[in-house]
Formats: C-alpha cells, structure tokens, sequence
C-alpha cells in the first residue's frame, strides 16, 4: 500500500511538471529550477465563447521576436552560470519558462504551475516513500514584461513568498512593498519616466499637449504622475485619453477624430506598443503627419510601431530608452539558434517558421495553413542561415530589456551563491543562521535577495532595491534609413535622475529630425508666443496656457519671448518706447546750466548789484536830509539784510547736497525777517514820532538807534530759534524722487513741512504788522517815511507769498525751488523798488529836493494839516456845547499859530484873514476859515 502511494504521488508530480500550465514552454531541468514570464506573443486572440462546450484555451496571437530574445537572454544566462565553476559549483540551475501573451490571464496560467509545484514540494513525501529523484519547485521567477501583467503575478507569487524579478515593469504601483511583497525589478520605477518627460516638454518650451495611456497599471498611474508634474510646469494637457489593443474600430476612429481637431501638435503616448499599434494605424490610414510623437520606454523602440510603413505618421518620435549594456557572446548564441537543436525551448519552432515565413515538418500550424488556403506557407528544412534575414530578433546593437532580464538572473545565482558560502553565525536568518542549498525554499531566496549588493562583470552595482536604481534614460530620435528605409533609434541625450540640477536633461538639438526630415521645432502651443515687450494675459473660460499677449505697462519690460510677467524696471531706470529694455532716467534738478536756472541767476545777481549799489549811493550821501531823514543805520541794515535775500536765492540753484538743503531755508527765513525787522522798526519810530503831542525825554530815550536794533534783533532771534529747533529735530535733506515718469529729480526733502510753514507763517506776521504801521503812516511827510511805498511793498509781499503756497504744493522736481527762488527775487525786488529808488532818483537827479528847506516845508505842512484838523475838530466840539446849551450864536474860537523860521517869529491872528507863513525861500499859504455857522432866528 505504501509503495502504491508513492507511486501515484510520484506520477502526480510528473504530471504536475510536464502538463500543468500552459503546453508550449521552454524548460531545463536542474538541482534549483528558476521561472520565467516572457511576452512571445503580442496578444490572445477575442473569441466568444458560448458555453455550448468545454471551453478551450485562448489562442496566443501575433509572433514577438524581441520577446524571444528577452527569453533567450535567461537561456544564456543560466547556462553561463552552470558553466562556471566559480558560481553555484555542483549546482545546477533548471528552468520553466512560459508565454503571457501579454495577458494577465495566461500569465495567471503559467504562475499556478509555480505557485502549484511549490506547494506539493511543501509536503513530506518521505513518510510515504524515500523519493530521491523528485522534481524542485521553483524558486524565484524572472518576469513579467508588462506592469498589469507583472500585478496580477505580484498579487499570487506574494502569498508564498516566492521572489519575482522583473525586466520591464516599471509601474509606480508595483512600489508598494505592503502589497507586492516579493516583487523586485531591475527597471526604474515610472516614478521618475513621468519627471523626465515633462522635462522634456518643458525643454521645447511646449505647453499644449495630448496624452495618451494604456488602460491598465502601467498607463494610469504614470500619466497620473505625468500630470501632476505637467501643472507644477505650467503646461496643459489638452486631451488625455486611455487607449488599449482591445478597442473597438469606432473607438478608435473617434480619438483619431479628437487627436485630428486638436491644435495640439505634441502627443505624449505612455502606453505599449500593442496599445499603442491600433491608434498609429488609424492615423497612418488617414496621413495625419503633423504630429510629434513622444514615446515612453515601453514603446521608444517597439518593433510594432517602428515600421517603415509608418514612418511618415512617427517619424522624428523622440523616445525613452532604458540604458543599454553588453552582454558577451550574447550574439553568437543568439545566432546559434535552430529548432532541432532546442528540443528543450518550444518556442523556437515558432521562431523560426515566422522568421522565415514556413512552416517545419509535423509542425501543428502546417494542418491549420492547409484548412486556410489564404496562409498557405512552404516548408523549411530548419537549417536555414539566420543571419540571412532582418529581424527584431538580431537587433541586439542596444540590449536594454535583455540586459535587465541577465542582471534578473544573474542576481538570483549570487544570492544563492551566499546562501551556498554563507558561515553559521553570520547568516541573515534566524540567531543568524545560514540556509540548507540542498533544500533551500523561495521565501529564503527571497530574504537573500532583499540585502543583495554584488559587483556584476562590467563593474557595475546591482541592488534590487528601487529606490537605489539609477533612473537613467537614453533619449532617441526616429530617422528614416537613407539605405532601405527603415527605422533608425538615433541617440540625441539621456537623462539622469539623480544629476544635479540643471545637468539632469541634456539633448544635442542639431541630431534631432523633426518628422523625419525638418530641423525646426515643431510649435505646439495654445497661443503664439509673446513677443518682447509683452506679456501674457489671461483668458477666461480659458486654461492657463491659453492667453493673450499685452503689451508691459510703462515702467515695465520684457526682453524675452513668450514673458509670464513684466519685470520693473529699478529705479533710477525707465521703460523704452517698444518696452523691450530699460535706460537710465534722466536727472534733473535747477542746474546752474539750463536757460531757466540761468535766468534765475541773473535776476539773483541784478538784485545783489542793484542793492549794493543803492548802498554805496545811501553812503556817499549819507550827509543829505533825506538820507538822515530816512533813518540811515537801519537802512544801511535793511540794504544788507536785501542782499541776503537775493544771495539767498542762489543757494536754491544748483544740484541739492544736504548741506545746501539744511542752509538754504533757514538763510531765506532769517533774510527776510531782518529786512521785514527794519522796515517794521523805522516806520513804527516814525509814526510815534510825529503822533506824539509832546515829545518827551521818555521817547527820545526809548526810541534811540539802540533800542531800534535791540528790536531788530529780537524779532530775528524768534526767527533764528525756529531754524534752530527744525535742523535738530529733523533737518531737510536731499533724495532722489522717482516717482516720475523717464525722469529722477533730485530735490530737498524739507523734513518737516510743520517747521517749514512756522518760519514762512512768522514771516508773513512780521510782514502784516509792518503792513499795519505802513498804512497807518501813509500821510506823514515823505521824506521822512516812504510809507505808501513801504505798504505797496508789503502788498506785493503778500501777493507773492499768498500765491507761492498753492504754487508750491501743486508743482514738483525742480520748479519747487524755481517757485521759491522767484517768490523770493518778485518780494526782494519789490521791496528794494517800492523803499529806495524813489529816493536814489531824487538824490541823483532831483538834488534841489535833498534839502533842508524842503524837509521843513514838508514838515510844515505836515504840521498845518494836523492842527488845522484838531482846531476843526476842537470847533465842532464847542458848536455842539454851544447849540446844547441853547446859547446864541458867536464866533467860533480864534486860533493862533507860532512857527520859527530862521530866527523870525510870527503871529497869526484870529478873524477871517488868511495867514501867510515864510519859510525863507518859500511861502506856504494856509487857509484857515473858520466861519460861524449862522442859524435863523427861530425864536
């Protein structure tokens, strides 16, 4: 009995090995057996089935040839390490080796026989019968090819922790150690595919694409990343579709439609090349060639696409290749290949009947060709030269994916070389134990393999772990053969990840061809760019990427195409006319140069030699009556004070420092209240003077020279405080003003527009008061006072000043201080005209008038006038008296007047008579009458 069950269990295993899975397959047998998953065929093919029988096994369709390669790759690295002593000595590796189709559920297929044989080797046969010959299960698996398929694999090989060694899965999904437990890849994640092609989009300066995907784990997720990396550029994605090989005809003519009336001329395709096969079909059917197509690694050199035949639809596609490596002798075992010989490879009979277009003798195709009389193919003898035909087979000048799938392998014969070499005590299992290789178990390799770190023949260092595998991509451009036409993968650049940045990209532009044949960039954006000088402007309703451009505001530019933003011109700058640079803002200030500062200049300067001259002519006849009368130390001081306010003047012209900002006010203020002083002092002394009715001692004593310049300087130490306490707390300054326009006016900063107004507001009281005594001494005798001179002078003074407040508020830059300076000369000549150049004429041209006869005379009449007016006034008062009295009528009181004249002295009677007075060379007749007023007799 027990023999009998071992014998069943025995012939069960051999079942399990030779029939379950799929029937074709390559296999080996070996002391440790390794799995294999390899697209030899493109697809399956879509059957119905109705159920109305057992239903058979989906048909795989449509020869892969780089497929078979990448399964030749893991042939020949499994026999090289057998033949080398160093690896895995006495150890054999065996293989099992099946077709996904590049479906999930053949590939689901093949991975139960790996998953199944592992779980009968999992019992113990020993209790039943000594089996010493039994099959190994299978230990690691290399593969799959495509992302959806290598997750649906993940998903089963992880319940038993059976390692799985990808190629060419590069999904980012497949980074979830949580959920894919066992799957390792010798392939970078599309973690970084999805950076670097929106690098590149960025590069061309593109911003307005179309984007397509394959419909499973691989296109979803990596246009996903893909989009998220396109937003953060600025870039629009203006379709993004999902595409499969399994579309309809009427799905697929309606994207083509979509792709065809798009404005978007750039398509980023992150699919297969079965995915992507059906859509470059359509599109070669209708002859859109307007399109550049930018190709992912899984279809930058499919051997689908690249067809002369549709060269004219993806020529000049620029492509992401994995890094190629060498593997040595790989072409002469690629060469050696034959059908007879590789009795153990079932695949190799398909290879060759579709690479030579025949069928071999008792091949199961040769009864399906006679039942179809359209495939009708010869016979070959399977001795045919390979080497005689072109075939993606051969094309091994940039192995990538065969190169990923020899590291796979080569990566699972070094762990199992440390499990073999591994010393108890240092082992990676537990209390740091080492594992049996004679009955060594897949979650043990996989244990191995997590920590694996190994120097490969080329130098290079291999770690499984993702996140450590460099993200470097060979970029290629589609040329069209000038020999047989066919495609050629031209290198223009790479990418690395992990370069700094700025370096990650590099492209040489002048090996790029443009859809074959063109050298210039293809546009595809939504707007044409800005040209300089503009910027872009948003659309509403509109993406980003859609705009309009608008031309910089003044003050702004852009000196580069296609600007975001205008950049501001710095300050001491401005905008040209196109608005495309920025110049140097003119400076401007009151300069000593220009025809209005010279103006001002001279006018300054007329006034300082008209003052000095009114001087020199006060002092040459300062002996003269009208020159004492006219109290000649204050006007000597007044004169002076005239010329500081002409010299102040100047100081407003001219590029403003800080020094000549702090003195130029406080030197006007104080000039002006000295001359506004003693013209204030000399007309109040005056008009006291001669309202006096008795001049006494007290007001010969009080109103001395002294006292009058005690006075003057008094009112001028109020003013000289007020500049005192403003250049303290917050002295004027210079600084550059550009708030205008093309130009930087460089002008004084008062610091405190307050102090500024209390030194003009002072001014201005002192000017009023002077006003005041002015008029109210208009009368007195003019060469004494000038006082209707001096208060026309001081109207002038208010006119000007009153008119230079708004003035000066409403103007800026330079004409602040030319506003100023002319306030200052219109006030300084006025009173320089109004109070001197009467008297300087009379001096000069009217001599007879400067004297002292005239004086007297002037004097006199003054007198006259006065007293006529009291005796008027005293009369008016006595008629009232008299008429409230009731009294009768009488004359009115006599009234008599005594004046000495060179000695003489004369009485003027009372009566009707007109007195006549003689003032030794002039007579001044006064006629006094006073009458009675008569009145009727009522009574």
């Amino acid at each position: 009995m027990r023999f009998v069950m071992c014998y069943l269990l025995l012939l069960g295993r051999t079942a399990v090995f030779s029939t379950y899975g799929p029937h074709q397959r390559a296999q080996m047998t070996g002391d440790i057996l390794l799995g294999g998953l390899f697209p030899i065929h493109f697809g399956v093919a879509s059957k119905d089935q109705d159920l109305a029988a057992r239903p058979e096994s989906t048909q795989c369709v449509r020869f892969n040839f780089r497929g078979f390669r990448w399964l030749q790759a893991m042939i020949f690295a499994i026999e090289e390490i057998n033949n080398n002593s160093a690896l895995l000595p006495n150890i054999t590796l065996g293989y099992r080796i099946f077709d996904t189709c590049n479906a999930v559920s053949k590939a689901l297929e093949a991975t139960l026989s790996f998953v199944a044989q592992n779980k009968i080797d999992s019992l113990n046969l020993d209790e039943f019968c000594n089996c010493t010959d039994h099959i190994p299960s299978t230990i690691a698996v290399v593969g799959a090819a495509g992302s959806a398929v290598s997750t649906a694999v993940a998903n089963l090989l992880g319940l038993f922790y059976i390692p799985q060694i990808s190629y060419a899965s590069s999904s980012r999904l497949l980074s979830n150690k949580n959920q894919y437990k066992s799957f390792m890849r010798t392939i970078p994640s599309d973690e970084y595919q999805a950076t670097a092609l929106a690098d590149v989009i960025d590069y061309f300066k593109w911003n307005w694409v179309i984007a397509v995907a394959s419909d499973d784990d691989y296109g979803r997720p990596g246009i996903e990343k893909f989009e998220k990396e396109m937003e953060e550029r600025d870039i629009c994605i203006h379709l993004n579709e999902l595409i499969s090989q399994y579309m309809e005809d009427h799905e697929i003519q309606a994207l083509a439609d979509r792709i065809e009336n798009s404005s978007a001329k750039v398509i980023v395709g992150f699919a297969s090349g079965p995915d992507m096969e059906p859509l470059i079909k359509e599109m070669v059917r209708r002859n859109i060639t307007d399109r550049t197509w930018i190709a992912s690694e899984a279809w930058a050199s499919s051997s689908l696409i690249a067809k002369p035949e549709y060269l004219d639809v993806v020529a000049g596609t620029i492509g992401f290749a994995l890094k190629a490596g060498q593997i040595p002798k790989f072409k002469e075992f690629l060469q050696h290949v034959q059908p007879r010989k590789d009795n153990h490879n079932d695949f190799a009979r398909e290879f060759w009947e579709e690479t030579f277009n025949c069928y071999l003798k008792d091949s199961p195709r040769l009864q399906e060709s006679d039942n179809d009389s359209t495939s009708f193919r010869p016979l070959c003898t399977g001795e045919e030269d390979i080497t005689s035909v072109e075939t993606p087979y051969l094309d091994y000048t940039h192995l990538r994916i065969s190169y990923n799938v020899y590291i796979g392998v080569y990566s699972i014969a070094q762990a199992l070389q440390n499990i073999l070499t591994c010393t108890p005590g240092h082992g990676l299992f537990a209390n740091n134990s080492c594992a049996d290789i004679k009955k060594i178990e897949a979650w043990q390799v996989l244990k191995q393999l997590r920590h694996l770190r190994y120097a490969n023949n080329g130098g290079g260092k291999i770690h499984l772990d993702e996140f450590d595998l460099a993200a470097n991509y060979t970029i290629i451009n589609w040329h069209r053969s000038a020999e047989d036409g066919s495609v050629v993968f031209e290198e223009i650049g790479y990418y690395n990840m992990h370069a700094k940045r700025g370096a990650k990209l590099v492209i040489d532009k002048t090996k790029i061809l443009w859809n074959g044949y063109s050298l210039e960039v293809p546009f595809s954006n939504c707007s044409e760019d800005c040209e300089p000088g503009t910027r872009k402007g948003i659309i509403e309703s509109m993406p980003t990427c859609c705009f309009e451009c608008t031309e910089c505001s003044d003050g702004e530019y852009s000196n580069h195409r296609d600007a975001s933003i205008c950049s501001k011109c710095p300050n001491n700058s401005w905008s040209s006319g196109n608005h495309t640079s920025c110049f140097l803002k003119e400076i401007e200030f009151l300069s000593w140069t220009e025809p209005f500062g010279i103006a001002l200049a001279i006018c300054a300067v007329l006034g300082v030699v008209l003052t000095a001259f009114v001087m020199g002519v006060f002092v040459k006849f300062r002996n003269t009556p009208i020159v004492k009368a006219t109290n000649r130390e204050l006007s000597y001081l007044l004169l002076f004070s005239l010329i500081c306010c002409f010299s102040s003047s100047l100081i407003f012209i001219g590029q403003p420092h800080d020094w000549t900002c702090r003195l130029r006010q406080p030197a006007f203020g104080v000039s002006f209240v000295l001359c506004i002083s003693c013209i204030l002092v000399k007309t109040n002394r005056v008009l006291l003077v001669f309202e006096a009715k008795i001049p006494t001692s007290f007001h010969r004593k009080w109103w001395g020279l002294n006292l009058q310049f005690l006075l003057v300087f008094l009112f001028t130490f109020v003013q000289v405080m007020i500049c005192v306490v403003w250049l303290y707390n917050a002295p004027p300054s210079s600084y550059m003003n550009h708030d205008i326009d093309e130009i930087i006016f460089i002008t004084c900063n008062e610091g405190s527009e307050m102090a500024l107004a209390f030194l003009i507001g002072y001014t201005c009281l002192l000017a009023a008061i002077c006003f005041f005594f002015a008029f109210k001494s208009r009368k007195l005798p003019e060469n004494f006072t000038e006082a209707k001179f001096i208060t026309f002078s001081m109207l002038i003074f208010f006119i000007v000043w009153i008119s230079f407040i708004p003035a000066y508020f409403s103007t800026y830059g330079k004409f602040v201080s030319a506003v100023e300076v002319i306030a200052i000369l219109a006030s300084s000549f006025g009173m320089l005209a109004c109070i001197f150049f009467n008297k300087v004429y009379i001096i000069l041209f009217k001599s007879s008038r400067n004297t002292i006869e005239e004086v007297r005379c002037s004097t006199a009449a003054h007198a006259f006038k006065v007293a006529a007016k009291a005796t008027l006034k005293q009369g008016a008062v006595s008629r009232k008296k008299s008429g409230s009295i009731g009294g009768s009528s009488g004359s009115s009181p006599s009234s008599s007047f005594s004046l000495k004249t060179n000695g003489d002295r004369r009485e003027i009677p009372s009566g009707r008579q007109k007195p006549r007075v003689s003032f030794g060379s002039g007579t001044v007749m006064l006629s006094l009458s006073f009458e009675e007023s008569r009145r009727s007799s009522l009574m």
